[in-house]
């Protein structure tokens, strides 16, 4: 007889073993197939928005901004958008209720653009930078 303490308790570890027992069910940005867009940018600061998504921005040579994103998506539950407007790159990729996934992204600016991470200076990644 379980008592009403562990019964919980007993529940939450049958559900933490059970999901490691079907790791093939864990969601994988890297196992993602990538998807891009590409956005028309004349401005000379972009502040990139990406709701603590992780994203790696770098200088390349180009006069548009592209976004990659991997997103391995295993929930009924999920949202993945991207827009740009003004100076503003806004990216999220979420997952709500009892949900599994993961998601990144790469995000390739003109050389010379100032890029902000929400609002504040940063560091771009890349060849030459």
């Amino acid at each position: 007889m379980v008592s009403r303490k562990t019964g919980p308790l007993a529940v939450f570890a049958l559900v933490v073993a059970a999901a490691g027992a079907t790791g093939g069910c864990i969601a994988d940005a890297d196992k993602a197939d990538p998807v891009s867009r590409t956005f028309a940018f004349a401005g000379m600061t972009l502040d990139v928005r990406a709701h603590d998504v992780p994203t790696d921005v770098v200088a390349a040579d180009r006069r548009d901004v592209e976004v990659t994103r991997w997103f391995d998506d295993r929930s009924p539950w999920s949202d993945a958008w991207w827009r740009l407007e003004g100076g503003a790159l806004e990216m999220d990729a979420t997952c709500t209720g009892f949900a599994n996934c993961d998601a990144r992204f790469r995000v390739e600016v003109p050389r010379g653009v100032r890029v902000l991470r929400d609002g504040e200076p940063t560091d771009l990644r890349g060849p030459g930078e």
